[in-house]
């Protein structure tokens, strides 16, 4: 892990195409980010990619039989 340290509006360059610049720094524990990069590159909060995962190993691990028998059959149907 590279770890740097920035003072507010400056920046650090990722690539050819992604750029981080600190926006704001309150106290000791809170830093405002703004990221510039492509369109195509997926830029998530840890916190909600870790929330969504858990959500869906719950949901599959209470789904009865009878849900996995219907969603089968709703994906087997032409068109999807």
């Amino acid at each position: 892990m590279l770890v740097l340290t920035r003072k507010s509006n400056e920046r650090v360059l990722i690539g050819d195409d992604i750029v981080v610049t600190v926006l704001e720094v309150r106290g000791d524990n809170s830093v405002r980010l703004g990221i510039h990069a492509p369109r195509d590159r997926r830029i998530q909060r840890e916190e909600i990619v870790v929330d969504v995962a858990s959500a869906n190993r719950e949901a599959a691990v209470d789904a009865s039989p009878e849900a996995a028998a219907a969603l089968a059959r709703l994906l087997a149907r032409p068109g999807n």
